[in-house]
Parts: C-alpha cells; sequence; structure tokens
C-alpha cells in the first residue's frame, strides 16, 4: 500500500537561502545541487504546522472502535532556509514555516517584507523546525501537504495544553485530600502541612502545591498516523493531543520511534527495523503539494492488531 512513496519522484535540489544569522552572505550565488536525495537514518525531516479540528472515532478491520484526533494543514508553505554557525563552529541547520493566511493590513511591515521576499501569502504563525543538513527543501515557498507523513509511522505532537485557571491540589496533582468523616472540619480536599522545621524554615522550590493549572507547552509523543487525506489535507492520529479545537500543532516525526530508532537499528545492522511495519520509505527532504496529487485521495494504515479483540482466547 505504501509502496507508491518508495518509487515517488522528488523535484532536484534547487538553490539554497540562508538566512538568520547566515553563514553566507550571499545566499543567490549558492551552488545548486542536481542529485535527487533520499531519506537515511539519519536524516531529519522538517515538521508541519496544522489546526486540531477535533476527536472522532474509527474502526479497524477487526471491528475495534479507538479515537483518532483530526489535523488540519492550512497552507502550510517553507519561507526560509537557516543555516547559523554555533560558538563550537558547528552549523546549525532549520526549515521556517509559516501557516494560516491573514489579512496583510493586519500584518506588520517587517513580516510583510520577509513573507514577500519568501513569496508566500501572509501567515498568521510561523516556527522553524531544526533539521539535517541534508534535509533543507530546496524551493523557498513549496507548500507541504498531509502527504509528508506516511500512515503507519509515529509523529510527536506540540501544542499549548487547554488552561484550567487556578485549582487545587487535588484536581492538580492528584492528592489524596484529608478524611472526608472524623477530625477534619472544612479542610477535606486541604494539601495539608506544607512547610518544614525551624531547619530549612522555608518551603522547597517546585513544592506540589494549588496554582494556576494548564496552558502549558505540552509534545504528546509517538501517536500513529492511520490515516492521511491528500484532498483535504488532513492527518488522522490515533489519541488525543493538547489544546483546544482549531488551535495550531505542531507535527514532526517521533524523536522516540522514528528517529532514535531508526539510527539504532541502524548501526546494529537491523535495516528491516528502520522504519516501523509497513512504511517503506518517507517522503524526502519534505511530502509536497505535487507528491499529494500522485497519490491516492485517502490512504489507511494497516492495523497494528494482529488478532480479533472480539475472539475468546483458548
Amino acid at each position: 500500500m505504501f509502496r507508491v512513496w518508495a518509487f515517488a519522484r522528488h523535484s532536484p535540489f534547487c538553490s539554497r537561502r540562508s538566512v538568520h544569522q547566515s553563514l553566507r552572505a550571499n545566499a543567490a550565488t549558492e551552488s545548486s545541487t542536481s542529485a535527487v536525495t533520499k531519506w537515511t537514518p539519519a536524516s531529519i525531516r522538517t515538521g508541519v504546522i496544522a489546526r486540531k479540528r477535533g476527536m472522532t472515532a474509527m474502526w479497524d478491520e477487526h471491528g475495534a472502535r479507538f479515537p483518532v484526533t483530526v489535523l488540519q494543514l492550512e497552507n502550510c508553505q517553507v519561507t526560509a532556509n537557516i543555516t547559523t554557525l554555533r560558538k563550537d563552529n558547528s552549523e546549525y541547520h532549520a526549515v521556517q514555516v509559516a501557516a494560516s493566511d491573514r489579512p496583510p493590513k493586519t500584518t506588520t511591515n517587517q513580516m510583510l517584507g520577509h513573507f514577500k521576499k519568501a513569496g508566500v501569502s501572509p501567515k498568521r504563525i510561523v516556527k522553524e523546525f531544526s533539521v539535517t543538513a541534508d534535509a533543507h527543501v530546496p524551493v523557498v515557498g513549496t507548500t507541504l501537504s498531509a502527504a509528508h507523513f506516511v500512515p503507519g509511522q509515529f509523529v510527536d505532537v506540540v501544542a499549548n495544553s487547554i488552561g484550567k485557571g487556578f485549582q487545587g491540589v487535588m484536581k492538580r496533582w492528584n492528592f489524596k485530600g484529608l478524611r472526608a468523616s472524623h477530625g477534619v472540619s472544612v479542610s477535606h480536599r486541604s494539601a495539608g502541612a506544607t512547610g518544614a522545621h525551624q531547619d530549612p524554615g522555608r518551603i522547597w522550590p517546585g513544592k506540589k502545591m494549588a496554582g494556576r493549572m494548564g496552558g502549558k507547552r505540552i509534545t504528546s509523543q509517538n501517536l500513529h498516523v492511520v490515516r492521511i487525506d491528500n484532498t483535504l489535507d488532513l492527518v488522522f492520529v490515533r489519541g488525543c493531543v493538547p489544546g483546544y479545537d482549531d488551535a495550531h500543532v505542531l507535527i514532526r516525526d517521533a524523536k522516540k520511534k522514528m528517529v532514535a530508532l531508526a539510527q539504532h537499528n541502524q548501526a546494529k545492522g537491523l535495516y528491516e527495523k528502520v522504519l516501523p511495519k509497513g512504511v517503506l520509505d518517507l517522503p524526502f527532504p519534505a511530502g509536497t503539494e505535487e507528491l499529494s496529487k500522485t497519490l491516492p485521495p485517502v490512504i489507511l494504515a494497516p492495523s497494528r492488531r494482529t488478532t480479533s479483540p472480539f475472539i475468546p482466547r483458548e
């Protein structure tokens, strides 16, 4: 089913732009590379910006129901390729991505000039993803699509969690609380004693106490991509992701089950386990809008379940 990625031809490298304290002062004079690049276990691809549309349910081939979150790419485009020299003389490589069009009159003049230089319309959100040197997107302004991810692979989703306001210790830290019957007067959900003796005579930093809950940057790791829709640019991931509906989220290849595991299995010589089962290759350097037009409208991942949950085991 996923052999289409293995034989898909990607556009060759054109000129690579360098911005943001770049090593090269004139990006237009950089040499172009005509060789078609291919994903390797040492490669780290760029991520994409999507919007969380909500949750629904799906059924696998055995009839078992499981929850999924629908993420939609909203005109996600590459705005810059970044190359920066660190203090230890190593190079930092990144791809800057922007998404969700906005009116020019609500955009600052500085950002209008930046988007004009990249050849894209003004965007609401701009983020950058660290990549390896071979994973720069050759053409600035390229539109990324849901075909960037292969059904069957794992991704990490980053977003701000829903804010809960000021909460007590039972809701915030799952404290048991005090006794509900004898010996406690109007303090059943209290945290209890928090101080120490005269030494140290203070509250230690990081003490679990009541306070503001939620509204923090959260990463949901190793989510399974179960389906993509190339017509609507939808990515279906199994499970829940942080954030409210229509919030912007960042999606990238899972650091543990994709990047680290691929490098580990490659070093061990386990070449058949470099990628997850059923995934033959990844679009490299990125899954573009042109690639999605050559693929089926909807692609499903095979079920990871090997036996039916409705058949009793002997």
